[in-house]
């Protein structure tokens, strides 16, 4: 099952609206608010890498206050 780590950076101040709209998303299995230089991170799973693809693309980077987005594909898990 296609697996991601999404890192996000929001609007300041806007972390947990965003947040609290990443845990709505379908695939989202985790998400937190951290510090650093990202302000989010999720864990995004999928039944295939286009539908991955899709919801990365049109619906975490298309939520209102996101910034910008690093996408991270796991290659293995063990």
């Amino acid at each position: 099952m296609p697996t991601a780590f999404v890192l996000i950076n929001t609007e300041i101040g806007s972390e947990s609206d965003v947040l609290k709209e990443m845990k709505k998303v379908e695939g989202v299995e985790e998400a937190s608010a951290v510090y650093g230089v990202y302000d989010i991170v999720a864990r995004v799973k999928a039944d295939t890498m286009d539908r991955l693809k899709e919801i990365v693309t049109w619906r975490i980077r298309r939520l209102d206050k996101v910034r910008s987005t690093l996408t991270m594909i796991v290659v293995e898990e063990k």
